[in-house]
């Protein structure tokens, strides 16, 4: 059985209004007591399975989950228990699962890379919760037909370490799960709530809390970008591609902004989080013809997201990577506090707005909605992806010939010809010693500028150049989708090509942002002169390095 489910975070300030929602007279409350079961080095949850026995008002129930066919889609399997088996192993403190059960039923591949008869020998109680929930089931009153039921589920609780009860964690989230009928009435229904309520999406599974809390962890760790989880072939039509490419930038975005809704700061979740939301808002942009089911306000909500996000996270980092090493070769202290405390948006704030949470809901519904109702959708997409390719190569060679003229005027062009297309596997000059000392270019790489198309003003070079790298950017992130799909001996070249003139000129712009930081602030604090002074010379040193990388990827027509 597959389970259709969508979990949310409830606001403090709302929670008195959802309750009274919640808490009609056809709810049901039900106290569940559940005994979570894995390996002690927590095998399962590394597979993405949760394995509880529960009590279910009187009932004793055990179940498993695992991964399901999409983002709000879970595998799951409930076995009912004797209960008096059960009360007898509780009461001699044995009580475990019975692993036995799961042949032969929809779960089993799951378990298929375990020994059932070993792991059973090694499962162990690690934590357990003790909640109250309280269930509505809801119907739709526009079409009696379709019998569309979906149960609403408040829970409030404490997750309980299994070996010291005096750790504990809250449990405060609200579910919609679809009981019957269409998956676009739960979407439906889920949207009016979280308007209403202004709800925030999380991913993060009670089996998972557990997890975090036998480990003395608050969020689980960022996830990055992974293209082994693209699920394409050559003969994926042309809307299967682009439902499975924004599916993919959704398991990068979703599993980050939970982490940042429910509290975390850390940098990396705050960095994967942006960078999933570039490569979202990089495939919209150039896959918009691919399908007609794609909203045209998606776009505008997810690049201003992602410049609220970037606003704090420049910031955020000059303060706790870039002044430290500056520090480091003698530079004044500049105290970037005030600047940061004068934004407006955290990235806790931008991500829990509700037009980006909505958003997210509609692009959530829009992976699980069906390719083939499409017009499309008898078009295989490997023919499309050339053009788009082009086409975008084309905007990136436009952009560097303004650049290149603008440099022109100044006797240091970008130059393009073969003779200077030499073999540069030299070090980058982040690593540089200035003033007797360096800054490692690792620790200076901030990612990604937000990718949008601009008109340049010719006789603006600095927005000639972050334009280059927002066009560039934009054509590594859709080669990277469509590579798959692409000779794999010349892909993995053409995007090692990509990747090498992206970092450059991204390290470039990133040394152009923070010189340019460094000059306002000095109109406030004369401390900032040194940071403006190193990065204008780090500019001067690093622009042939990246005028050499970037000119082995317009210098060919790699797509064609």
């Amino acid at each position: 059985m597959q389970e259709i489910e969508l979990k949310f975070l409830v606001p403090e300030s709302r929670l008195k209004g959802l309750l009274r929602q919640a808490q009609v007279k056809s709810s049901e409350v039900t106290q569940l007591a559940a005994h979570y079961y894995d390996t002690p080095d927590q095998q399962l949850a590394q597979a993405g399975i949760g394995l509880r026995i529960r009590k279910e008002g009187d009932a004793w129930v055990q179940t498993i989950k695992a991964g399901g066919d999409g983002i709000a889609a879970r595998l799951e399997h409930n076995a009912p228990l004797d209960n008096e088996q059960v009360q007898a192993m509780l009461d001699s403190n044995t009580l475990v699962p019975d692993l036995s059960i799961y042949k032969n039923t929809s779960v089993a591949p799951a378990l298929a890379e375990f020994k059932l008869k070993k792991l059973a020998k090694n499962l162990a109680r690690l934590y357990l919760t003790d909640v109250k929930r309280t269930t509505r089931l809801l119907l739709d009153d526009s079409d009696h037909e379709a019998n569309n039921h979906i149960e609403m589920a408040y829970d409030y609780g404490e997750i309980i370490h299994g070996n010291d009860d005096s750790q504990r964690d809250v449990i405060q989230e609200i579910e919609f799960e679809l009981i019957s009928g269409d998956i676009d009435f739960l979407f439906a229904t889920a949207k009016t709530w979280c308007k209403r309520y202004k709800l925030c999406l999380s991913t993060v599974t009670k089996a998972e809390r557990g997890g975090l809390l036998i480990t003395e962890q608050n969020h689980s760790p960022a996830v990055s970008a992974d293209l082994n989880q693209l699920t394409i072939n050559k003969d994926s039509s042309i809307p299967a591609f682009i439902r499975a490419v924004v599916h993919n930038c959704l398991l990068q975005i979703l599993p980050n902004s939970s982490a940042i809704v429910a509290g975390s700061e850390d940098d990396d979740h705050i960095l994967q989080l942006y960078i999933g939301i570039t490569r979202l808002q990089a495939a919209i942009q150039a896959f918009a013809s691919y399908s007609d089911e794609i909203n045209p306000d998606w776009l505008p909500i997810i690049k201003q997201t992602a410049a609220l996000i970037n606003d704090y996270r420049e910031l955020a980092y000059l303060a706790s990577h870039i002044e430290p090493e500056l520090q480091k070769q003698g530079a004044p202290i500049v105290d970037w506090t005030t600047n940061i405390d004068a934004l407006k948006m955290t990235p806790k704030d931008a991500v829990s707005a509700n037009d980006f949470q909505l958003t997210l809901l509609e692009l959530i519904a829009f992976t699980m909605s069906d390719p083939s109702l499409e017009p499309q959708a008898d078009k295989p997409v490997i023919d499309k992806l050339a053009k788009t390719l082009s086409k975008q190569y084309a905007k990136l060679g436009k952009v560097a010939q303004t650049l290149q003229s603008r440099k022109s005027d100044k006797s240091d062009s970008i130059t393009v010809e073969n003779n200077d297309l030499i073999n540069d596997d030299s070090k980058s000059v982040g690593s540089k010693d200035i003033d007797s000392g360096s800054i490692n270019s690792k620790n200076l790489d901030v990612e990604n500028d937000d990718i949008e198309n601009v008109d340049i003003d010719d006789n603006d070079e600095e927005q000639a150049i972050h334009e280059l790298h927002r066009q560039l950017t934009t054509l590594l992130y859709i080669s990277e989708f469509a590579a798959p799909l692409l000779d794999k001996k010349k892909s993995k070249k053409k995007t090692k090509r990509l990747v090498k003139a992206q970092t450059a000129l991204n390290q470039y712009r990133n040394y152009l942002t923070y010189q340019q930081r460094y000059q306002l602030k000095s109109e406030t604090d004369i401390n900032a002169l040194y940071g403006a002074g190193w990065f204008a010379a780090m500019l001067a040193i690093d622009y042939k390095h990246t005028e050499k990388r970037l000119a082995k990827v317009i210098d060919s027509s790699i797509f064609q």
